[in-house]
């Protein structure tokens, strides 16, 4: 059940509205003011979002756009379409994953997969991993035994991978 072509109009249309400059500022940085590049991967981002206009809405497609965009950075997109005389862009010109604008944008992406996850399993995430909590100190917290906690954070975060993979944030 996809959109009609008229609904994937209207949703490019917005999602350039809403995200292609702050979306190019933040690739131009990335790229050190090469302003053509910049452009290119921004509309390459656009495209990709195009062909996936199924998945996303444009109320949380930032961090998805985002994410594109870094990874066609890092990739060397251009060095696939480069021309004679162009130097790729290399990964150790990308700001160091220190950058505060990275972390953020991180947090945003892994906050916006765990409410895809059910509360059984944000909880048990949430205990372990950002409480920093024992399997067994979970399993107190939660009222449910040892063994669940650990069935539920294998699941739980093999549906966070397939969260975050269909954001687009980490490649299957």
């Amino acid at each position: 059940m996809g959109n009609t072509p008229d609904q994937e109009d209207e949703l490019i249309r917005e999602l350039y509205s809403r995200y292609r400059r702050p979306l190019y500022g933040y690739v131009l940085r990335a790229v050190g003011g090469d302003h053509q590049y910049a452009e290119d991967v921004v509309q390459e981002t656009l495209l990709r979002a195009w062909r996936n206009a199924d998945a996303l809405n444009p109320e949380h497609a930032g961090p998805w756009l985002y994410t594109v965009a870094r990874n066609l950075v890092v990739s060397g997109f251009r060095r696939q379409n480069a021309r004679v005389g162009e130097v790729p862009i290399l990964e150790r010109d990308w700001p160091s994953s220190g950058d505060e604008f990275d972390r953020v944008l991180q947090g945003w992406q892994v906050a916006e997969a765990m409410r895809a996850l059910s509360a059984d399993h944000r909880a048990v995430i949430g205990e372990l991993f950002y409480l920093r909590r024992t399997i067994a100190e979970t399993a107190k917290v939660l009222g449910v035994p040892p063994g669940t906690v650990k069935s539920r954070s294998f699941y739980a975060l093999r549906a966070l991978r397939d969260a975050l993979e269909e954001r687009g944030v980490t490649e299957p």
